[in-house]
């Protein structure tokens, strides 16, 4: 964790409600700007982004390969309309590169190199193997004498493709403590509902049966983010033997009532128009998330 990790009160709890809104009308701006892009599941997992790199994760972005630093790898890699700007509101690159997302000449596309964008630490696109690459992050990580943690975004709908069950058999074999999962559980996919086209739910047993800490929160609560994240990183530093997985029920499209829940927006196309609309549902949106902080904290 950062060196200025601070408890998860109120003003803590506003501040990222404030950075989670601001990011997803940059999501939708810079579908705007690429004329397209995978909106609905970044929206879904922006909370879990906005969290990870703005109060968990232990980066420089001056050093970006610095060689304890935290890995963020994200498997459901085709979310690089999200992904993209949190690394630049970081500052890793200019916010024009988000000017020409996915066109010819860009730096960034629909997924991101490793090795055409700083702060990625791996590239990401084919579907299922992106908990194989964090498992030898940790492995690397212990052969070096080297501790960070491993965070690995999945969406349910990849968990039943690649080789993702091979890894977390590998991660509980290994007892690799500092790899978490966080599995975006928004029940969509590109071409129908995860349970009409491969069933994949109890995710939460699934991973306890593989030998994982297992954790179930709601996806769009920045408060049961926390305490998952929190437990996560506690398990590692008391030295427990399991890897975790934090399963968080989402929407495909959050925050934006005509996407939410809609696997049609899996893949899109946004206008000025339409993003107006969004930018409106998003108002609503901040302000019961706003509310129900101020309540909760």
């Amino acid at each position: 964790m950062p060196a200025d990790f601070k408890p998860f009160d109120k003003e803590e709890w506003l501040r990222l409600e404030k950075k989670a809104d601001q990011l997803r009308r940059l999501c939708l701006q810079t579908a705007v700007w690429g004329g397209s892009g995978h909106v609905g599941g970044s929206l879904s997992a922006m909370d879990a982004m906005t969290i990870l790199y703005h109060r968990f994760m232990k980066i420089d972005v001056n050093n970006p390969d610095m060689e304890d630093r935290d890995r963020f790898v994200l498997s459901k890699g085709h979310c690089a309309v999200g992904y993209a700007p949190v690394l630049v509101d970081l500052g890793f690159m200019p916010e024009e590169e988000l000017h020409i997302f996915n066109l010819t000449g860009a730096k960034i596309g629909m997924h991101l190199d490793c090795n055409k964008v700083r702060g990625v630490d791996c590239s990401t696109g084919s579907l299922g193997h992106g908990l194989s690459l964090a498992v030898g992050f940790a492995l690397a990580g212990r052969v070096k004498g080297l501790d960070y943690m491993n965070y690995v975004l999945t969406g349910d709908g990849e968990l039943n493709e690649g080789s993702n069950w091979e890894a977390a058999m590998a991660a509980a074999q290994f007892k690799l403590s500092n790899v978490v999962v966080l599995a975006d559980n928004n029940k969509c996919m590109i071409d129908g509902r995860v349970y009409d086209e491969m069933k994949v739910e109890p995710l939460d047993k699934k991973f306890e049966a593989f030998g994982f800490n297992a954790i179930r929160v709601d996806g769009q609560n920045m408060k049961e983010l926390n305490d998952a994240i929190e437990a996560a990183i506690k398990n590692h530093q008391d030295g427990g033997d399991k890897p975790t997985a934090i399963i968080m029920d989402t929407f495909k499209g959050a925050g934006v009532d005509f996407m939410e829940d809609d696997y049609h927006w899996h893949y899109g196309s946004l206008d000025d128009e339409l993003k107006a609309k969004a930018y409106a549902s998003l108002d609503n949106y901040y302000k019961k998330r706003v509310e129900r902080a101020e309540k909760e904290a």
